[in-house]
């Protein structure tokens, strides 16, 4: 299993794949705000670890093993940013609370969150109840 650490660099080379084509260790030292030297070590530790094949001065590329990750990071990032959207969260916190938790919550966590954003997708009403609860208990 990788670290949180090799999570971060995965979701960000499976996004610059998904986005360029291509992830060069400089795009992914800008995106994660890292010097090139550290995604050097990332990027040869998860080579190690079958997670990606790096090639010095030619580039990297995911092994299946790693866009399978990496596509389930990117799914559970972006899933944990639409639920705290839907629960009200303000937008300017939504990006570091789903930073300091994606780490922590357990596949049954995850899972479980599905199914509360799809049960609030199913009514819309739903999502109103939870917004007017929350602005009465904030008048209080």
């Amino acid at each position: 299993m990788p670290t949180p650490s090799m999570e971060d660099y995965l979701e960000q080379i499976y996004s610059l794949i998904e986005e360029k084509g291509y992830a060069r260790v400089s795009d992914i030292a800008d995106a994660l705000q890292v010097h090139p030297s550290s995604v050097t070590k990332m990027v040869q530790k998860l080579d190690q670890g079958k997670y990606l094949v790096y090639e010095k001065y030619r580039g990297l590329f995911l092994t299946a093993k790693g866009k399978k990750i990496g596509k389930r990071l990117v799914d559970r990032h972006s899933l944990l940013e639409e639920f705290l959207g839907m629960i009200g969260v303000n937008e300017e916190n939504i990006y570091a609370d789903v930073e300091g938790i994606e780490h922590h919550l357990s596949t049954d966590s995850i899972t479980s969150i599905e199914y509360l954003v799809r049960y609030f997708k199913e009514d819309p009403q739903r999502l109103e109840q939870l917004a007017q609860l929350k602005a009465e208990d904030e008048k209080e």
